[in-house]
């Protein structure tokens, strides 16, 4: 299905269903977001990355006008929807001070599955590793999407899961990453331990040889 879209590029990755707090400061996107809130539509958050916009993005409401300066600028709270591929690009649209473009939206095919076992428990052993509590739904899909920015992909590789349509093929994207790093990360720990341990005074066992 392909739409009109207004674009707001940003160097960074959102995810269909996540919440994102943005500052809009610069002329062209006070008047986008000005016109999203007024005339209730959407717009779109493709990614800038390598100096450029590979083409994918994420398409974004507005849920609240959080504070409005009153020097213009606004504090707004957004939420993520659906994944879109850029067609063509207008910048700036005609008339406009900001960017947009026809997209192409996703259409996911529905997945029965709720998340891996297996991703489970790797996900465990990363923020037992880490010291750190993370909340998520395993029964909330997409489940991909929750975890997504707290597994420690690069920015690269957080925009190559963004592109990835599937939700089954987006969790053993993640699964993958995690059985790379676990074993780093255990190896530091260890490491740390043993430099920790260097000039205390040990109690060993005797060897019997």
């Amino acid at each position: 299905m392909e739409r009109f879209l207004p674009l707001f590029p940003l160097a960074l990755v959102a995810y269909p269903t996540e919440n994102l707090n943005l500052h809009i400061f610069e002329p062209r996107y006070r008047q986008l977001i000005t016109e999203c809130i007024e005339e209730k539509k959407t717009f779109g958050i493709p990614t800038f990355i390598g100096n450029k916009l590979p083409g994918y993005g994420t398409e974004m409401e507005v849920v609240r006008l959080a504070k409005f300066h009153e020097d213009g600028r606004m504090d707004i709270k957004t939420r993520g929807i659906r994944v879109f591929r850029i067609l063509t690009l207008q910048n700036p649209v005609a008339g406009k001070l900001y960017s947009g473009g026809e997209v192409d939206f996703f259409e996911e095919p529905e997945s029965l599955q709720g998340a891996i076992p297996e991703l489970l428990f790797q996900l465990d052993r990363l923020y037992t590793l880490l010291q750190t509590k993370v909340d998520f739904n395993p029964d909330v899909m997409p489940f991909s999407y929750q975890i997504a920015h707290k597994i420690g992909l690069s920015q690269e590789e957080e925009y190559h899961l963004l592109t990835i349509r599937s939700e089954p093929e987006r969790q053993q994207y993640i699964l993958r990453h995690l059985n790379k790093v676990l074993p780093v990360m255990s190896e530091m720990e260890r490491t740390k331990e043993r430099i920790r341990m260097n000039g205390h005074f040990k109690n060993l066992d005797p060897l019997n040889f």
